[in-house]
């Protein structure tokens, strides 16, 4: 199932701390991972659509609050896919105090004594609240299993259980998103350089990020595991191909306003998800 255009793709010569991007990845950035477009979206076209959906997702709050619905969406995917920045634009005009980003940070001692999924518990909303997770739960299955912070009967564990917790909170009424964000790999040492030699970035280049550069494939054997368990009729996994960061903010907005029937919608604002970029079936699940 991997990514035939990225699986053995060659970075040995590639160097993080040389100031300039070889002009090969920066050229094949864009149409990496079997990416539809050849340029960026136009920022104008962007913001004018954004500023749009944007105000749907206001009116969804309004509805969120007054029916006392819960939603929660969980962003994974690649590193450097652009799931903080997804974020950033749900959450950019919406009351926080009834809507709020989780990104926690590695468990404590107490909380690593715990059932594996009870510090997520904590952050799940109440009635009339939006929670948008930075990574999830699935770190176990992904980051965890990765780098070798948890054992291979851990990783089994989870992927038996996570299909269970996630049913169980849908069958308690929580509006319940699983997007996962993909890159080519091009495009992620385009963006891992971009980090390293910007300072207003360097704080996003993590040490994880770093390991990543050399375990493409470990991610990938790690999505396809996480796939093949998790993507259940009660929790299914959307991907979204993400070269483009502009084309993945505006798609997973959309994905999110037009499956839910709030008041006062706008059909042509939201419109349908563009089926290029984002999907459920096979061909997105095996280019991830």
């Amino acid at each position: 199932m991997m990514n035939k255009s990225d699986a053995g793709y060659d970075v040995s010569d590639f160097d993080l701390d040389d100031p300039e991007l070889p002009a090969e990845i920066d050229s094949e950035a864009m149409l990496s991972g079997e990416y539809p477009y050849e340029d960026r979206m136009r920022r104008k076209a962007y913001e004018t659509e954004l500023r749009l959906l944007q105000i749907e997702l206001l009116k969804l709050q309004r509805w969120v609050r007054a029916e006392g619905e819960r939603i929660v969406i969980v962003f994974e995917g690649r590193d450097a896919a652009g799931k903080g920045g997804t974020i950033k634009r749900f959450m950019q005009h919406l009351n926080p105090r009834h809507a709020r980003a989780v990104a926690l940070s590695k468990p404590t001692e107490a909380e690593r004594g715990q059932w594996y999924f009870q510090r997520y518990v904590d952050h799940l909303p109440t009635a009339g609240d939006m929670v948008l997770f930075d990574r999830s739960w699935y770190n176990r299955a992904g980051v965890e299993r990765v780098m070798e912070f948890c054992t291979n009967a851990q990783v089994e564990k989870f992927l038996a259980e996570a299909p269970d917790f996630e049913a169980m909170l849908a069958r308690d009424g929580i509006r319940l998103f699983k997007f996962w964000l993909t890159i080519g790999r091009p495009m992620q040492l385009k963006r891992f350089h971009a980090r390293r030699h910007d300072p207003l970035k360097q704080w996003k280049l993590s040490s994880i990020d770093l390991a990543a550069i050399e375990k493409w494939d470990n991610y990938t054997a790690a999505k396809e595991d996480i796939f093949r368990h998790t993507h259940t009729d009660a929790a299914p996994w959307t991907v979204i191909r993400a070269n483009d960061k502009r084309r993945t903010r505006l798609n997973a907005i959309r994905h999110v306003l037009s499956t839910l029937d709030y008041a006062e919608k706008d059909a042509k604002v939201v419109a349908k998800p563009d089926p290029k970029i984002i999907g459920s079936g096979s061909e997105f699940f095996f280019n991830a």
